[in-house]
């Protein structure tokens, strides 16, 4: 596995050395020795999840207070753009975000740790997006951030389109509002 920082140095990308040949392809999606290697620490998840979504669907900016969720997150069909935006108060980074194009071709995964919020825009006809989190869904504990909040200026590569997004997500918080991690 090839793990590469990011512009936020704690969000990781990670590229698995994947095998194929004329009937396919194998790879390792998960090997908690290595992942845990990779990120410093170790990290125990405890529930995965799976979501479709069509073209120009924007799902975010979610986070958890108090109970943060760390997320390691992958596309096994379709193309996604993955945000992770910095909401740790006191990081260097704070109110920063990173974009990675995650796809089934790339085969990349994010990790995106506790302490900030993430959202992704499909770029494909339909994306399947799969994630492991470190902490359960907590509905009452779940907030969210404004996908285009103008302080944070994230660059959704729309192409001038608007998003299709959820009630919930057009009713999200300007950053400057959004309650932070200590």
């Amino acid at each position: 596995m090839n793990v590469r920082p990011t512009r936020i140095p704690d969000v990781l990308v990670l590229e698995p050395k994947v095998f194929g040949d004329a009937r396919g392809f194998f790879f390792e999606s998960f090997n908690r020795k290595a992942f845990d290697a990779a990120v410093g620490r170790a990290v125990e998840f405890v529930q995965d999840n799976h979501s479709l979504s069509a073209r120009n669907v924007l799902r975010g900016l979610h986070y958890q207070l108090p109970r943060p969720q760390g997320k390691l997150v992958r596309v096994v069909r379709g193309e996604v753009l993955d945000v992770a935006v910095d909401l740790r108060r006191g990081s260097p980074t704070c109110g920063k975000w990173v974009g990675e194009v995650l796809s089934a071709e790339n085969k990349r995964q994010l990790w995106i740790p506790e302490g900030f919020a993430h959202g992704f825009l499909v770029r494909s006809t339909e994306a399947e997006f799969l994630y492991k989190t470190t902490d359960y869904w907590h509905p009452e504990h779940e907030r969210c951030i404004r996908w285009d909040d103008p302080t944070l200026a994230i660059d959704w590569q729309t192409g001038g389109d608007s998003p299709v997004v959820s009630a919930k997500d057009a009713a999200g918080l300007r950053l400057a509002d959004a309650p932070l991690f200590d």
